[in-house]
């Protein structure tokens, strides 16, 4: 079974992904199936190495972390963006990061590219560096341990 269904999470997610993105007939069970059985076999043919997780309390209170940062920046921006602020500063900030796992730092990017006002620019592996782009920069230093301190730190804690 692991064989032909080498990420049994995936092709169901994908399937599902599928059937809410159409509507559901056979036909389209069908094709939805077929697809993530493809990328199934596309991703085991990838070789990913599986992460080391750990902590499920501590990714658990990331979730909610993530989650309140999300509703308050997006309550943020809307205000920004609604009240036309033409003191609006954006810029760049380089962040030194601990992180070297490479899920972690995945995660690390989904979770700074899905926070509204802020994206993942650049990231230098060799230094540890990443660059973020910040839609109002007030305080370079605050936006670093706010990464470092919220996001990257239970990061390593969970996949280090």
């Amino acid at each position: 079974m692991s064989r032909f269904v080498p990420y049994p999470l995936l092709t169901a997610g994908l399937i599902v992904m599928w059937l809410m993105l159409n509507s559901f007939s056979l036909g389209h069970l069908l094709l939805g199936t077929a697809v993530a059985l493809i990328a199934g076999r596309a991703m085991a043919a990838l070789e990913p190495v599986r992460p080391n997780v750990s902590h499920p309390g501590v990714m658990l209170r990331l979730l909610g972390v993530v989650a309140y940062d999300i509703l308050r920046s997006n309550l943020a921006i809307a205000r920004l963006i609604l009240a036309d602020r033409p003191d609006r500063r954006p810029g760049f900030v380089e962040i030194d990061l601990e992180l070297r796992d490479p899920t972690a730092l995945a995660v690390l990017a989904v979770i700074v590219t899905s926070t509204p006002g802020t994206a993942w620019f650049d990231y230098d592996a060799a230094r540890g560096r990443l660059l973020l782009h910040v839609f109002d920069l007030v305080d370079p230093d605050e936006w670093r341990a706010t990464i470092n301190n919220r996001y990257a730190r239970p990061l390593k804690e969970i996949f280090e």
